[in-house]
């Protein structure tokens, strides 16, 4: 398989007065184009910040970060934010546990945002109504969020994360403020894109049960994978 991500000695440090916080300490990963992988590990063991890191969220203290064999973080070298913009628009797709949706404009409007921001993405009005219809939300297209179950907020939020067409899926906890029957339905869906789109998958979580979805499990524990 081929290699979409590669990490070497990945750190992250914080500063807090004079002790210094290993948030990421020294983190090798391989990951394969088209892996579905569960990151886990206890509040605080630094799980959200290696995926920070790997999806270009945050910049790291030291370390390498390899997206299909492109060099985008190497020892002493910081990338300016407009750089680190075009690679997550070229690489990444976001989903987090927080919807958020804007209350003010309507399911279509939520999902186009990127277009606004980013100049590549560009989504005719046929490629929309095939992403909300493989989402299940094509009859929610002109409601407001507030119209919207919990289910389908977050299909709304997945919806705008696969309009810049992603190689890679980072989903922190997207199952975190759903219920049982919403949590299966979004689980199902992951394993849809992954299976059908070969979307790589890479999702923080504390569900046991999508955790198992993945065909490989990384626990973090104090920084490092354990």
């Amino acid at each position: 398989m081929k290699s979409i991500i590669s990490v070497k000695n990945l750190t992250k440090i914080y500063e807090r007065g004079s002790e210094k916080i290993h948030a990421v300490d020294g983190v090798n990963l391989e990951i394969n184009q088209g892996d579905i992988v569960s990151v886990i590990g206890e509040s605080g063991s630094g799980k959200t910040t290696l995926v920070n890191l790997i999806g270009c969220l945050d910049n790291p203290t030291s370390g390498e970060l390899y997206l299909d064999g492109q060099q985008i973080f190497a020892q002493g070298v910081e990338l300016s934010e407009s750089k680190l913009t075009r690679i997550r628009s070229e690489f990444f797709g976001y989903v987090f546990q927080k919807f958020f949706l804007i209350p003010t404009l309507t399911v279509k409007e939520n999902i186009l945002l990127p277009s606004i921001f980013q100049s590549k993405v560009k989504t005719s009005e046929k490629e929309l109504d095939e992403i909300m219809t493989l989402l299940g939300i094509l009859k929610r297209k002109n409601h407001l969020p507030s119209e919207l179950s919990g289910g389908e907020m977050q299909r709304v939020a997945i919806a705008r994360a696969l309009v810049g067409k992603p190689k890679i899926l980072i989903a922190d906890e997207p199952t975190g403020n759903l219920d049982s029957k919403r949590s299966q339905e979004i689980k199902d869906l992951l394993i849809k894109l992954n299976k059908e789109f070969g979307i790589t998958i890479i999702m923080v979580t504390h569900s046991p049960e999508l955790a198992k979805i993945g065909n490989r499990m990384i626990e973090i524990k104090d920084g490092k994978i354990s």
